[in-house]
């Protein structure tokens, strides 16, 4: 089963146990993943569009998808992962604990859900 799969399967259960925590964390990285798929919308010039041509709106129809990688859904749920841990870190310095907690919390949790190695924290950003 690939990583998306994983956390596919996982959403459905979470709703079941009802932990509020592991839905959101799976629907944000779900939203990011379906967002690297997206194609940009093609520039067009100042004039109109005729309605079918519009990129959005009604009459839109499915637009284009980029296909990922396996190492591109690992690459980008690492990024989610790492994106929670180094907010936890900025959390955890200016003395919100708990927040760093749940956040460093989340991050484990999706590593383990998508089978992906723990990591070690990262550093804060430097600011």
């Amino acid at each position: 089963m690939n990583v998306r799969e994983r956390l596919r399967t996982a959403l459905p259960a979470a709703l079941k146990q009802r932990d509020a925590a592991l839905v959101a964390v799976l629907r944000a990285t779900l939203a990011a993943l379906d967002n690297a798929e997206a194609v940009p919308l093609p520039e067009h010039g100042h004039g109109s569009l005729a309605l079918e041509e519009t990129p959005v709106g009604v009459g839109v129809r499915e637009m284009a998808r980029r296909d990922l990688s396996d190492e591109d859904v690992k690459r980008l749920v690492r990024d989610e992962i790492d994106e929670r841990r180094r907010a936890a870190r900025v959390y955890e310095q200016a003395g919100e604990h708990e927040r760093a907690r749940r956040l460093r919390h989340e991050a484990d949790t999706l590593a383990a859900v998508a089978g992906l190695p723990h990591a070690p924290d990262l550093p804060a950003p430097d600011r």
